[in-house]
């Protein structure tokens, strides 16, 4: 099912974003001198299909909220997850992936939306609602911006011959965890800058641009059932050799297994400083 968003609402969704920003007053200067001093982490993810006329908004929306990070109380963590039920319908995504649409079919059975749909954005894994709707998405990245993290701590990246990345990673213990749940800890690889030239189905003759893009995802451990004691490790995975390194970001999020909350998390870009390769 696709929920289709005409493009001029949109336009006129996106400007309301930057009024927002521009009635609260702040200029750059002064929203520095306001902000707190550390943002919260806040999953943002949109279930997405090349094949989908209406989702080229979503994706707008996503990649600008993950570029200018617009909420001074929030670090938008920005996964873009393309499903693959619209490969039958003329043209087939070439960054969709079936492993997708089962992480969506989870949302759908806990979120109780009826069915799954695209654009369909999911933030910290508890609300779901149309992805190209901007003030819906700004007003629920505020309020999980304002809830109680877990703590997430990523330290010594090193990539080996563009072939692998292997990450430090610290999970404090589990704050307001659900009990009998089984918080995971789980590995995200996202790639940045892609894009298509679409040459069937409902997107036709368009040039679509993509950030950032969901590319490996692999659950790592657990904290333990009710979120009982925290988690460290060093984790690695391999790197596709068509995915070009200075788009590249690895995220580590807290998921609880069943309610499919996200408690914590954090990113960084593979080519920051704190890399090393060798």
């Amino acid at each position: 099912m696709s929920m289709r968003v005409p493009a001029t609402i949109f336009a006129l969704l996106a400007s309301g974003l930057l009024a927002w920003g521009l009635k609260s007053g702040l200029t750059a200067q002064t929203a520095a001198a306001q902000a707190p001093k550390e943002r919260m982490p806040v999953v943002v993810e949109l279930f997405t299909s090349e094949g989908c006329s209406s989702c080229p908004p979503a994706d707008k929306l996503l990649s600008e909220l993950d570029a200018r990070q617009p909420l001074n109380t929030a670090e938008v963590i920005a996964i873009e997850e393309h499903v693959d039920y619209w490969d039958q319908d003329g043209w087939k995504d070439p960054f969709s992936s079936a492993d997708w649409t089962a992480r969506q079919n989870q949302y759908t059975g806990v979120l109780k939306t009826g069915s799954s749909y695209t654009p369909e954005m999911v933030v910290d894994g508890k609300e779901g609602f149309v992805g190209s709707r901007t003030g819906t998405a700004v007003e629920e990245i505020q309020k999980a911006a304002a809830m109680m993290k877990t703590k997430v701590q990523l330290g010594d990246v090193q990539i080996l011959q563009n072939k692998s990345v292997t990450i430090k990673i610290n999970v404090e213990k589990p704050v307001d965890a659900t009990p009998k749940d089984t918080p995971e800890v789980i590995l995200v690889i996202t790639e940045n800058d892609l894009h298509s030239s679409v040459k069937a189905g409902e997107n036709n003759g368009k040039e679509l641009q993509h950030s950032p893009v969901l590319r490996e995802l692999k659950v790592i451990g657990a904290t333990g059932k009710n979120g009982g004691e925290g988690f460290s490790a060093q984790a690695s995975v391999k790197l596709d050799s068509a995915w070009k390194l200075e788009n590249l970001r690895a995220i580590v999020f807290v998921q609880e297994k069943r309610s499919r909350r996200i408690l914590g998390a954090s990113a960084v870009r593979l080519t920051q400083q704190s890399v090393a390769s060798r």
